[in-house]
């Protein structure tokens, strides 16, 4: 009887070895002090930072949705990986935890080194930017699972924040003012609507020009990560709102108390190009909802500390909190 072997299935070990080799460079860029051994252990070790009262550990995981369909459509692989930290990272500033290190889920049908290692440099420099350790990750092959061109993307963020410092509602009073920090573009939200538009509708291509150059590098412009602006800007923070499905309308009440609503005024807001020819295609009301309109996080902090924010980041003001039922209010 004829033998058969796990390569024969569709899985190739050697690939594997291969990839893993090809990516601890990039990888060991991100290390930092506090990361305990290397690549090829069975778990991650980070050691806890010191200097916390009574720390604690917050986590999020995120994905990159369908804006991974544009990725491997178009073979631009290398961005994708900033998107994912972005999203995990970019979550975890706004109950005030300081990014420690970041782990990745990648799963395919057939593994390619080439395509994978590309996935992971981006994720690497993600981690680079956020400032925290990739101390760990999983890539599983599977055929019948994932075609054999598809692959898909699980991120996953811990960091430390002080006990005392987390409630950042509790600091949330009317007066206060709304500062907008931009988005790089889309971000990582709303792509199925966006695909639906771009390419069904409308019937442009990936490389249709769009605001100068093809449109696909519009719409893989990876997402910000803000976590060195707020690093840098934190004891003048009072709350952080993370822009992402939802738009500013949903997830700016996140950090609101009852009784107090948020007043964005419409034309302050500096709207991306993108989003303005989607609006034309898109009712207003939906695009708010979907997208984040050019801001990818909002700072609430006091008045008498705007202008030093301003002057230390690209923010700029949107609006104010007063008195009323929680939720925004948009002018």
């Amino acid at each position: 009887m004829a033998t058969i072997s796990y390569k024969d299935a569709g899985v190739d070990i050697d690939a594997g070895n291969e990839f893993v080799e090809a990516i601890k460079s990039d990888v060991k860029s991100t290390f930092d002090k506090n990361v305990i051994g290397g690549i090829g252990s069975f778990a991650g070790a980070y050691a806890l930072p010191t200097g916390y009262r009574e720390p604690v550990i917050l986590s999020a995981t995120d994905g990159v949705g369908t804006k991974l369909k544009l990725a491997i459509e178009s073979g631009k692989l290398d961005t994708v990986g900033i998107d994912l930290v972005a999203m995990c990272v970019n979550d975890l500033i706004c109950n005030y935890g300081t990014p420690m290190f970041f782990l990745d889920y990648y799963a395919t049908g057939k593994l390619l080194p080439k395509n994978a290692q590309a996935v992971v440099s981006g994720i690497a420099e993600g981690c680079r930017r956020a400032e925290c350790a990739l101390v760990g990750g999983e890539t599983a092959e599977m055929p019948g699972m994932y075609s054999e061109d598809d692959f898909d993307l699980a991120g996953f963020a811990v960091g430390i924040a002080e006990k005392s410092e987390m409630d950042r509602v509790a600091l949330v009073k009317p007066g206060q003012v709304l500062v907008a920090m931009p988005s790089s573009g889309v971000h990582s939200n709303g792509y199925s609507l966006v695909r639906k538009l771009f390419f069904d509708k409308l019937g442009m291509s990936l490389d249709s020009e769009f605001d100068g150059k093809p449109l696909i590098d519009t719409l893989l412009t990876p997402t910000r990560i803000y976590v060195k602006e707020f690093k840098a800007n934190q004891e003048k923070i009072v709350a952080l709102a993370h822009i992402t499905g939802g738009g500013i309308v949903e997830n700016l009440p996140r950090v609101l108390p009852e009784g107090i609503k948020a007043v964005v005024k419409k034309d302050d807001i500096r709207v991306l190009p993108v989003f303005e020819f989607m609006g034309k295609y898109v009712e207003e009301s939906e695009m708010y909802r979907a997208f984040n309109m050019g801001v990818g996080m909002v700072w609430v902090v006091e008045e008498a500390d705007v202008e030093s924010i301003l002057a230390a980041t690209d923010g700029y003001v949107i609006g104010h909190l007063e008195e009323g039922s929680k939720g925004v209010e948009l002018v």
